[in-house]
C-alpha cells in the first residue's frame, strides 16, 4: 500500500521545511473535533478486523465491477438507453473514499456515478431501476445513468457538466458551516474537470472561508478523448491545486487501502477546522469514456498495462498472500454479489414507469415538499 506525501503549502515550508505536515489538530473540543477523533482511524471500523475489512473492500469494489458488467449486457440488448458512463477501473476510489465518510457527510457525484452511489450505500435494486427509468429508481426513473440521488444518504446527485458539482459542493460545504455541524462534503470530479473556472472558483472559495470540503480528483488521465498532457501544461494537479493554499496530495488510485488511508487522514484534517483538502486519485477506465465512445485515442497496449495494477486483483493477491482469502471464499462472495444483481435487475423489470400523467410532477416546488 502506497500513499503519496502531501504537497506543502508555503505556509507549511516557512513551519518546518525538513517535512510535509500531518493534519493538523484543534485544540477546542468542538463537535468537529470529536467527529474526527471518531473517524482518523486509517485501520477497520470497530468490530472488524483487517481480514474482515479487507473482505469488505473486496465485496464492494466486486459489487460495482459486476454491476457495471451487467449494465454493458443490458445496454448492448437495448433494455437501458441513454448515455453510460462505466465505473469499471475505477473501484478502488469510490470505495477507499466512502469508507472515511459517515452518514451525516454529503457526496457530490459526475455522470461517472454508478459505483459512488453503491459504495454509499444506495442499493443496487434503485440505481438499477433508474438505469431501466422506473419510478422505484433513486430518482423516481426521471435521472437515469447520470443522475443518481438520494437525499436520505446525502448523496447529491451525478451532474452531466462536467464541473458542475463543485459549486453544489461549495455551498453544501457552507451550509454546514454556517450551522456549526461537523460535517464533510466529499466531490468526486474527473481531470478534465480541473481546466474549468468552476473549480478553481471553488478551490479559492473553499479555501478562503475554510469549508470542510474533500476535493476528490479521479484523474484517469483521459478528459473525455483528450489525455491530461494535450490539455494541462502542468500536470501534477495536487501541487496545483496547492497553490490555493489548501492540503493537497496524490495517492494510488488503484489501491483501495491506500485511498481508504489517504482519505481519513484527509477528512480528519477538514473536521478539525483546517479546510478543505484536496485528494489526486490515480486510477484509469479500462472502458471507453461512454458506451458511445469508439475509444480510439489510447493503444491497446496502455490499457491492457494498467488492467495489470485491476484494483480489485491487487487486493485479492494482498489477501491470498496473508492467508485471509482462499477460492471458496471468494466464490460466496461473487454468488453473494450475483444474487444481488440478479435481484436488482428482475425488479426493475417488475417496475412501473410513471404515467404520462405526472409529466409536470416535480417541475416546480412547493411549499409543503422537504427540500433538504
Amino acid at each position: 500500500m502506497t500513499v503519496a506525501r502531501p504537497t506543502r503549502t508555503r505556509k507549511d515550508q516557512a513551519k518546518d521545511p525538513a517535512r510535509d505536515p500531518a493534519p493538523p489538530k484543534s485544540s477546542k473540543k468542538t463537535k468537529r473535533a470529536k467527529r474526527a477523533k471518531a473517524s482518523a482511524s486509517a485501520g477497520p471500523p470497530p468490530g472488524r478486523g483487517a481480514a474482515g475489512h479487507r473482505t469488505d473492500l473486496l465485496e464492494s469494489m466486486l459489487r460495482i465491477r459486476r454491476f457495471e458488467e451487467r449494465c454493458v449486457e443490458l445496454y448492448s440488448a437495448a433494455k437501458i438507453r441513454g448515455f453510460v458512463h462505466l465505473y469499471i477501473g475505477e473501484e478502488a476510489v469510490a470505495v477507499g473514499i466512502n469508507e472515511a465518510l459517515t452518514p451525516e457527510d454529503a457526496v457530490v457525484s459526475t455522470y461517472r456515478e454508478h459505483g459512488h452511489a453503491l459504495a454509499r450505500g444506495i442499493t443496487a435494486e434503485a440505481v438499477m431501476a433508474e438505469m431501466y427509468g422506473r419510478t422505484t429508481g433513486s430518482s423516481g426513473g426521471r435521472g437515469g445513468s447520470m443522475h443518481l440521488f438520494d437525499a436520505s444518504r446525502r448523496f447529491y446527485g451525478g451532474n452531466a457538466i462536467v464541473a458542475g458539482g463543485l459549486p453544489l459542493a461549495a455551498g453544501l460545504a457552507l451550509a454546514d458551516h454556517m450551522r456549526g455541524q461537523p460535517n464533510v462534503t466529499c466531490c468526486f470530479f474527473g481531470d478534465g474537470a480541473f481546466a474549468e473556472g468552476e473549480f478553481h472558483e471553488t478551490a479559492n472559495l473553499a479555501a478562503l472561508w475554510k469549508l470542510p470540503l474533500l476535493l476528490v480528483c479521479e484523474n484517469n488521465l483521459y478528459a473525455m478523448g483528450t489525455a491530461l498532457e494535450r490539455h494541462e501544461a502542468q500536470t501534477d494537479l495536487a501541487m496545483r491545486a496547492a497553490s490555493y493554499g489548501m492540503v493537497a496530495w496524490a495517492v494510488d488510485g488503484m489501491d483501495v487501502e491506500a485511498v481508504e488511508h489517504a482519505a481519513r487522514r484527509a477528512v480528519e484534517g477538514i473536521r478539525t477546522g483546517t479546510g478543505p483538502h484536496f485528494l489526486e486519485l490515480r486510477t484509469y477506465r479500462f472502458r471507453a469514456h461512454s458506451m458511445y465512445d469508439p475509444d480510439r485515442y489510447r493503444q491497446k497496449a496502455e490499457v491492457e498495462r494498467w488492467k495489470e495494477r485491476d484494483p480489485i486483483s491487487l487486493l485479492t493477491d494482498r489477501m491470498r498472500e496473508n492467508g485471509e482469502l482462499g477460492d471458496r471464499d471468494l466464490a460466496r462472495i461473487e454468488q453473494r454479489v450475483t444474487d444481488e444483481i440478479d435481484h436488482a435487475v428482475g425488479a426493475a423489470e417488475q417496475a412501473p414507469e410513471e404515467p404520462v400523467e405526472h409529466l409536470l410532477h416535480h417541475v416546480t416546488s412547493s411549499s409543503t415538499e422537504e427540500v433538504w
